[in-house]
């Protein structure tokens, strides 16, 4: 019996760290025609934002998004979970609540089994089961590479659409995940995962951000989006740009997954959070005498992240209880936003 091939070791890259550089996405989409005016169209390419939103009514608002990656782990049933619930977190992140979903598959048939790739697809339809959703049609490709994620649809009322660009000055910033799944990937794939870093990474990678459909009818909540491929700093950016703020954050107030902070001190990274402080590390200023390795945590590309929060500070402990009370454990204070250019300043203790 042959043993089973490697997942990872069919894709050059894995999660959320495949996805473009920001310098390189910004230049590729700078000679982009802009969108014709359609008076329904309520939040399109213009910030950034986590999906499109589509007004259908005075009571119902579509929200369409799409996600897709290679594989992050070997095991195919993992890989699928993780991909169904990172596509279906741009949803949640809107405000809305997920109706349905479509498959995108790409798959070298020379090299997979047939029972791999089923594998695969169940584990995404588990995911979508849990939410509540139907995978209910899709699109197959034969790929060099294996790719797996969905097309995401979900509804939301369209006074209550959260964006990326809706934050205020004072504003508290609360993260709902721990940082580091980049890392323990990268761990992963150069055979040194600590004793429960793969779990602890599992378990974060499929939970499903359904606390953010909750947040839509939430007071003082102005602003969320997810965190995933271009870090923590570089999601943060896009959310001071839409609004037309600063922000400052605490380089130790974010928690960090299991084995974290030891590999990252220890020199594992990804290159893709290279590429992130590259593209945007002239919009962030960090405290004299900053480790490398906490810089890179802050950069680190997160697949299936947690929600980044702007919420007013009286109602930030509520909204932080709220969370805590979802199942998300790891959810902090890790900010605020202030008035002046978009950019980042970087506090340590």
């Amino acid at each position: 019996m042959t043993d089973p091939v490697r997942l990872t070791s069919l894709a050059h890259g894995g999660g959320c760290g495949c996805k473009l550089a920001p310098a390189v996405l910004r230049e590729i989409l700078a000679k982009t025609p802009a969108a014709a005016v359609f008076p329904n169209l309520m939040v399109g390419t213009e910030t950034s934002d986590d999906a499109a939103v589509w007004r259908l009514n005075d009571q119902q608002a579509l929200v369409a998004t799409t996600d897709f990656f290679m594989p992050v782990v070997d095991d195919p049933f993992d890989f699928g979970r993780i991909a169904a619930t990172n596509a279906l977190s741009d949803v949640y992140a809107m405000g809305a609540t997920p109706i349905f979903a479509l498959a995108l598959v790409g798959m070298p048939v020379d090299r997979l089994p047939v029972e791999t790739i089923q594998q695969i697809l169940a584990g995404g339809a588990s995911v979508c089961a849990a939410a509540g959703v139907p995978i209910a049609g899709g699109h197959s490709i034969d790929s060099v590479e294996p790719i797996y994620g969905l097309v995401a649809l979900g509804l939301v009322h369209p006074d209550k659409v959260l964006t990326n660009r809706g934050a205020r000055a004072g504003d508290v910033l609360i993260l709902t995940k721990a940082l580091g799944v980049g890392i323990l990937s990268a761990a992963f794939k150069q055979e040194k995962m600590p004793a429960g870093g793969y779990d602890a990474m599992i378990a974060s990678t499929t939970q499903l951000n359904t606390v953010g459909a909750a947040l839509a009818d939430t007071a003082g909540v102005h602003a969320v989006t997810d965190v995933t491929g271009f870090g923590l700093l570089g999601h943060l950016l896009e959310m001071c740009r839409g609004a037309g703020l600063a922000a400052e954050i605490d380089a130790d107030a974010p928690a960090l997954l299991t084995g974290v902070e030891a590999l990252a001190s220890g020199g594992v990274r990804t290159g893709a959070s290279v590429r992130n402080w590259a593209s945007y590390g002239e919009a962030v200023r960090l405290p004299d005498g900053l480790a490398d390795w906490r810089r890179d945590i802050l950069c680190d590309p997160q697949t299936s992240g947690g929600l980044l929060i702007a919420v007013a500070e009286d109602r930030a402990q509520a909204v932080l209880d709220q969370a805590l009370a979802a199942g998300f454990a790891a959810s902090r204070r890790v900010g605020r936003l202030v008035e002046g250019p978009a950019r980042v300043r970087v506090t340590a203790a």
